[in-house]
């Protein structure tokens, strides 16, 4: 069954053995980190499905699932602010990507260079680790 919110159903392009691997929510979606490869800074995150994923890894571009749109774009296509792929890590639950990239531009809808700039710091208490 397919809702307003997710991919059509497909085949799985992605190898068996990591396609088993990943742990998708409801939709059919996993949660992809976007970081800058060389300062580790944190750009955004997007969504992909099995067909996303199998379009990063195999054209060294990042492609997302919009839930919104309700269709693929990749970063970069109308604004040329493109995400060159470096490398994509899979966490240890499964249910998480890292995508590292080198980032042309924003990688933020907002002409920000991160997406966590907008939103502002929450004030969260500061931890300290206990001496010694």
């Amino acid at each position: 069954m397919n809702d307003s919110h997710c991919p059509a159903p497909f085949a799985s392009s992605l190898p068996a053995g990591l396609a088993s691997r990943l742990k998708r929510d409801a939709g059919g979606l996993v949660a992809a980190v976007v970081q800058q490869y060389d300062t580790r800074e944190v750009l955004m995150v997007g969504w992909m499905d099995d067909e996303a994923l199998h379009r990063t890894l195999t054209e060294g571009r990042v492609t997302f699932w919009s839930r919104s749109r309700r269709e693929y774009w990749r970063k970069g296509d109308t604004s040329g602010h493109c995400q060159y792929v470096k490398a994509v890590h899979l966490d240890c639950d499964g249910d998480a990507l890292l995508v590292e990239v080198d980032q042309v531009g924003a990688a933020c809808h907002t002409g920000e260079r991160t997406c966590f700039l907008a939103g502002g710091d929450l004030g969260a208490l500061v931890g300290r680790r206990p001496l010694g």
